[in-house]
C-alpha cells in the first residue's frame, strides 16, 4: 500500500497492494508550488514515508504547534483571534524523504522541514493550492487515512507533469 499525491490536480490517491486505488479525495499543498529547498514554502515532490503518526484519539479540530496539542479546539472565533496562524489540526502524518539530495538531507530534507499531510478547517478551500507546504485535508478523511496507514507507508508526491521520471 502506497500514498500518491497529485500537486497538479490537488489530488491524493491510496493505493492498496494490488495496485487498486480505494481512497481519493482533493487536497491542498502549497500555495508556492512544488519544490524541496527549506524555507521555499514549497511541498517537496518524490519518494517519502511517514516517519511518525501524531494525534491519535484526540478530538476532531485539536489544534497543533511544534507537533504537540495546544488544548485548543480549532473554532472560526479563534482564527479571527490568530489570523496569521498556520492551522494543523486533528491528526499529523509527519513525512520523511527517501531520496538523498532531493527530498534528504542537507537543505532539502523533508523531515527537517516539518512537511505533515494533516487536517484543517473545515472552511478551508480543498483542490486549490493553499498550504504552506504541507499537505492538507478534511479532518473525517486524515482520521480515516490516519487509521489505516501505519508508519512507514510510503507516499509519492508527483508535480503531475508527464515528463517525471522518477520511480
Amino acid at each position: 500500500m502506497h500514498i500518491e499525491v497529485n500537486l497538479k490536480l490537488q489530488q491524493m490517491i491510496l493505493i492498496d497492494a494490488n495496485s487498486q486505488s480505494f481512497l481519493k479525495t482533493r487536497v491542498s499543498t502549497a500555495r508556492n508550488g512544488p519544490g524541496e529547498v527549506e524555507n521555499s514554502l514549497c511541498t517537496p515532490r518524490g519518494w517519502h514515508q511517514i516517519r511518525a503518526k501524531i494525534g491519535d484519539g484526540l478530538p476532531v479540530n485539536t489544534v497543533f504547534r511544534g507537533r504537540r496539542p495546544t488544548g485548543e479546539i480549532y473554532t472560526p472565533q479563534l482564527r479571527e483571534q490568530y489570523p496569521n496562524r498556520d492551522w494543523i489540526l486533528t491528526r499529523i502524518l509527519w513525512l520523511s524523504g527517501l531520496e538523498p539530495g532531493f527530498n534528504r538531507l542537507g537543505n532539502v530534507d523533508t523531515m527537517r522541514r516539518y512537511i505533515y499531510i494533516h487536517g484543517c478547517p473545515e472552511e478551508d478551500s480543498m483542490g486549490v493550492e493553499s498550504s504552506s507546504g504541507c499537505v492538507k485535508m478534511r479532518n473525517d478523511e486524515i482520521i480515516h487515512l490516519f487509521k489505516i496507514v501505519p508508519a512507514g507507508t510510503r507516499v509519492y508526491i508527483t508535480d503531475g507533469s508527464e515528463n517525471e521520471q522518477r520511480s
